[in-house]
């Protein structure tokens, strides 16, 4: 895993080994930030499941204010620490090891992002549960941009739709990866 591109290109990140973390592949993460690279800087970035960090590092290189980094394992933040230092980041990011349920909740009322990754482990299929309670917390604003990578949960524009987002990109690569990209436009059916 690199950094693709941004004041940080080329820098490599380390990742856990065994199956704990699912790193997104180079040809997944540079279609997702292809799909958003005019959308990033100044950005407060929220990701979700970092497992590395490769996602919200990759966009503080191209230009994001600041990353949240939130993970439930212990082992997995000290791997996003280890990756900010390497970048040179490790300042503009706050670390929470965290159920991403209990960091949703605790965060509401505190804490405000304009871009969020959602990258659970696929076994999980929680990308629509996780859409439906960042849209009810408050802790991201009507414009931001969510990306979620899921496995074999399938996620449909109209279920995001009926949240209070606009989808604009829904793509999978291969047998077992979906993308979906939407814009948070406030307010919701549910």
């Amino acid at each position: 895993m690199r950094i693709i591109t941004g004041s940080a290109k080329g820098k490599r990140l380390i990742t856990l080994e065994g199956e704990a973390t699912r790193p997104t592949s180079e040809r997944i993460k540079e279609a997702m930030f292809s799909s958003i690279q005019f959308d990033i800087e100044n950005r407060r970035v929220l990701d979700l499941f970092a497992g590395s960090g490769q996602l919200g590092l990759e966009a503080l290189s191209r230009g994001a204010e600041s990353v949240t980094f939130v993970d439930a394992e212990r082992e997995a933040m000290e791997t996003v620490k280890k990756n900010a230092r390497t970048t040179g980041f490790f300042e503009r990011c706050r670390y929470a090891v965290s159920d991403w349920r209990n960091y949703i909740r605790k965060a509401a009322g505190r804490d405000v992002y304009d871009l969020v990754f959602v990258d659970p482990p696929y076994a999980m299929e929680c990308c629509l549960d996780a859409a439906e309670r960042l849209a009810r917390s408050g802790i991201i604003i009507p414009g931001a941009i969510l990306v979620f990578e899921s496995g074999t949960e399938e996620i449909t524009p109209e279920a995001l739709e009926a949240l209070g987002y606009e989808s604009i990109k829904s793509t999978h690569y291969g047998k077992k990866t979906f993308v979906n990209i939407a814009i948070f436009r406030g307010g919701s059916d549910r």
